[in-house]
């Protein structure tokens, strides 16, 4: 078991408005520029005390856009959806483990590729 436990994400994105426009409808994240001129750096808490910061990050189409990275969600079918209301994709139908985990692979307007997921009910 690693020790080093994941606190920040990082979204690059070559049209930054249109990826914070997403998530802030489909999670309610909202975003603060800490970048300078020329160099978008947009700042959220995501989610709050349980989840963990992170950033999207302009590339100005320098670099490919990347990211990935889990959200929990109450209901992945229902976030699915939501998600293609936002112009988002669904790249991986909702699915449910074995074990009861049940996600998705999503999508996001600008070709970020996420994912959404709901832990195994706790006996």
């Amino acid at each position: 078991m690693s020790s080093t436990p994941i606190t920040w994400f990082e979204i690059g994105s070559d049209r930054p408005e249109e990826a914070e426009k997403f998530y802030a409808e489909l999670f309610g994240w909202s975003f603060e520029e800490q970048g300078g001129p020329g160099a978008s750096y947009r700042q959220t808490t995501a989610g709050g005390e349980r989840g963990i910061g992170g950033a999207i990050r302009a590339t100005g189409g320098q670099s490919p856009n990347y990211a990935i990275f889990y959200a929990e969600v109450a209901d992945v079918a229902e976030t699915c959806r939501q998600a293609e209301a936002a112009g988002g994709k669904v790249l991986v139908p909702a699915k449910t483990t074995p074990s009861g985990l049940t996600f998705a692979h999503l999508l996001d307007p600008s070709g970020n590729h996420l994912g959404v997921f709901t832990p195994p009910a706790t006996a």
